[in-house]
């Protein structure tokens, strides 16, 4: 991966080099500060705004080109639109449009952080630095030839700010939680034959125990001797073993409950048997988002030293159809008891789930569950790649998510549950099978899995249309999205810290 980008804060009246990066508003004002370094590019300002008919529309540029009046080698102008009405999730998105605006033969650039009439605070500053460094990540791991010389190979950005001491602090927390992002971002884009269970394994391992979280790793024979049946069944046609991950960050009291966070970490899913059509089948490297965002998440909890006792599970397994696969009709019996039809192979991150779902309910009778899964295609029917679909047994968490979701901009869009869905997964033979079928599949899915939960307060989040991000977000340029690590810490910090 490349993060060929260093981000600094300097005081707002400290002179700015290379490219600059000024701000505007709806009525084309700006403050005062950037008033006195414009002085004299008032004219080539003037007709600039009027060739590119820049009227202060919300997110719009003008990019002026070795601008008459200024030493800069280029000004580009940036508007806010209605500076009163911006969020905490804008300054993000500011931060990635001013990211992509800055060319890739420029070495220096400075951002004017000044608006007219309204301060921008310390935390929304460190919030355009984090949007900076996660729009210009790049995996560029295995690409062997020379960089072109108009390519990025190395860029400092200094932020000018009016609360140079209070930026700095708030980037502290900010970089934790964007080490964690981009951590799950180098998962996602890995290749399967790189990344496979036992890899992804030692990747969290050995990640996350330099920030100190505790980190047991279950392979196939524990997993065996534990009963997580559902889960070893998917990975039996491989070649590759799978595992779980048991990862325990204890920043809160010694024995309040923890918050529990479960991944569905398929890292290949062909379909198994039931084999998937050969177009866009690459894609499924990156069926392990869920299990990426977890493994993300502890670590940026860890990294920032957060006050409440964590533990992350992840149900690693490669599903392929060799002569041990599972087979459509097969009957398994899950680690709570509860055996199921195996309807078809492709349904298979459910089954990982179910298994570590009651494995974390049992031992570590958490306050609450919240499971993250790239389940169904169906969620992408439903919400594309705008929201992630959220089900839930507990009001209260469900709120709790979509607040974080709109401070960060990682929304959820809460679907029902209900008893009437169960007729679509009982079974002739079992318990229940893996599949209802085509109609409310992701609602299936999930009814499904609250059969594992019993009375823990639960969340599945449902991140097919979000984890991998295609075309690119404001924030992500790249294929994988890191998506969940921001708002599960908007979560924690909002509501379970201290």
């Amino acid at each position: 991966m490349s993060e060929p980008v260093t981000l600094s804060f300097a005081r707002l009246t400290a002179a700015p080099k290379g490219v600059l990066i000024v701000l505007t508003d709806e009525s084309l004002a700006f403050g005062t500060q950037t008033q006195k370094v414009l002085k004299g590019a008032d004219a080539a300002l003037t007709r600039a705004f009027d060739a590119e008919r820049f009227k202060g529309k919300a997110w719009s540029t003008v990019d002026l080109l070795a601008p008459a009046g200024l030493d800069a080698p280029r000004l580009v102008v940036i508007s806010v639109g209605k500076a009163g009405d911006l969020k905490a999730s804008d300054f993000l998105k500011l931060g990635g449009l001013i990211a992509g605006k800055i060319p890739a033969s420029a070495r220096e650039a400075s951002v004017l952080l000044d608006l007219p009439g309204t301060k921008i605070a310390a935390e929304a500053a460190a919030d355009v630095a984090l949007g900076i460094r996660l729009r210009s990540y790049s995996f560029d791991r295995y690409k062997t030839k020379k960089k072109d010389e108009n390519e990025r190979a190395g860029l400092a950005v200094t932020l000018l700010v009016s609360d140079e001491a209070g930026s700095k602090k708030a980037a502290i927390a900010r970089d934790a939680v964007g080490d964690g992002v981009l951590f799950a971002r180098d998962l996602v884009n890995e290749p399967a034959n790189v990344l496979d269970p036992p890899e992804f394994a030692r990747r969290a391992e050995e990640h996350l125990s330099a920030v100190g979280v505790e980190v047991e790793v279950l392979d196939d024979e524990a997993l065996s001797r534990a009963g997580l049946r559902a889960l070893l069944g998917v990975g039996q046609g491989s070649i590759k073993e799978s595992r779980v991950v048991v990862m325990r960050w204890n920043g809160g009291p010694k024995d309040e409950a923890p918050v529990a966070f479960i991944g569905k970490g398929v890292t290949f899913d062909t379909g198994g048997i039931s084999i998937k059509p050969a177009a866009g089948m690459e894609d499924m490297k990156g069926d392990m988002g869920g299990a990426a965002c977890v493994t993300g998440l502890l670590y940026a909890l860890a990294a920032r030293k957060a006050k409440v006792n964590a533990v992350g599970l992840i149900g690693l397994v490669e599903n392929m159809p060799d002569g041990a696969a599972q087979r459509p009709g097969d009957i398994v019996t899950s680690l709570s008891g509860q055996t199921i039809e195996i309807i078809n192979t492709d349904a298979e991150g459910r089954l990982v789930l179910c298994d570590v779902l009651w494995y974390a309910k049992e031992r570590f009778k958490p306050k609450f569950m919240i499971d993250l899964a790239t389940l169904t295609g169906a969620i992408l029917v439903a919400l594309g790649s705008e929201y992630a679909g959220l089900f839930s047994n507990d009001d209260a968490l469900s709120e709790r998510l979509a607040k974080a979701g709109q401070e960060t901009g990682e929304r959820v869009w809460r679907l029902p549950l209900g008893p009437e869905y169960d007729k679509l997964i009982d079974s002739k033979f079992a318990d229940m099978k893996n599949t209802g079928g085509r109609n409310a599949g992701s609602i299936t899915a999930a009814q499904f899995l609250q059969r594992f939960v019993e009375k823990t307060p639960w969340a599945h989040l449902d991140v097919a249309g979000t984890a991998m991000s295609s075309p690119a977000s404001d924030i992500n340029k790249s294929w994988g999205s890191g998506w969940g690590v921001r708002l599960l810490d908007q979560l924690v910090k909002d509501n379970y810290e201290g």
